[in-house]
């Protein structure tokens, strides 16, 4: 048996990058798929076409994670669509790097509002539903300059700080009704962003650490499948670092 069968997944911002490695791997596992993106556009329709290839029921929809109202009302649909929701992905994410002397309170709000406001938004949406089912697991997408901060990148780290405490707190208040809640932090992954850096700042980064590569989408994804899987069924209110040993 497939470790996510019958479960239906809910990943925010997974129509590229390591949101769409994982829903992809999720399916692979079983799952029925619902994420959201900013629009449903020509890219997320292909996110769409590869993941039903499994054989899983999958919908995109379009959603502004920021936006409170705008976030219960997806997933209200979300919900009457699939008739329930076992694995929250907080994946959305921005960044509007900048030193501290430079950074505009517009790059903080963005930064903030995207990446963790929309976490808060969607637990609070999600969980009265997993409560109902007397389960539910709630991935936050962290990241190693949440633990470990950066420079120029004041906002971004916060934010990512940010969804550790957010995922310790929700652990806490809701691990009584059987809901756990869990943070990834992965290190340097490549994905389409990094993957524009110049070949000499690749090769530094992964210098420094220990596994000597970069992580590719799916080693994260493999991380959340097991968290998101009854595998981690006594695992809540941890951070699983994902990063070649960069944070030991």
């Amino acid at each position: 048996m497939k470790l996510l069968e019958g479960k239906t997944a809910l990943i925010t911002g997974a129509a590229r990058g390591i949101g769409k490695a994982i829903a992809l791997k999720f399916a692979q596992e079983g799952a029925n798929i619902a994420f959201t993106d900013l629009a449903i556009d020509d890219n997320a329709k292909a996110t769409e076409v590869e993941i039903a290839a499994y054989g899983v029921k999958v919908m995109g929809f379009a959603s502004n994670a920021a936006n409170f109202e705008d976030t219960h009302q997806v997933v209200e649909a979300i919900h009457k669509e699939f008739g329930r929701i076992d694995i929250l992905v907080n994946n959305a994410g921005i960044t509007r790097d900048g030193l501290m002397m430079r950074m505009t309170e517009q790059q903080w709000d963005m930064v903030i509002n995207v990446n963790l406001k929309s976490a808060f938004n969607f637990i609070h949406a999600v969980t009265p539903i997993m409560m109902k089912q007397k389960g539910g697991s709630i991935i936050n997408m962290s990241s190693v300059v949440g633990v470990s901060g950066n420079a120029g990148q004041a906002n971004y780290s916060a934010s990512k700080a940010g969804m550790i405490g957010l995922a310790k707190s929700i652990a806490a208040e809701m691990g009584s009704r059987g809901i756990r809640a869990n943070a990834v932090a992965p290190g340097f992954i490549i994905t389409e962003m990094t993957g524009q850096l110049p070949e000499e700042v690749r090769a530094s980064w992964a210098e420094k650490i220990p596994l000597k590569r970069g992580g590719t989408p799916e080693d994260v994804a493999n991380v959340c499948v097991f968290l998101g899987s009854d595998l981690s069924s006594y695992v809540s209110g941890q951070v699983i670092h994902c990063d070649g040993g960069m944070n030991r």
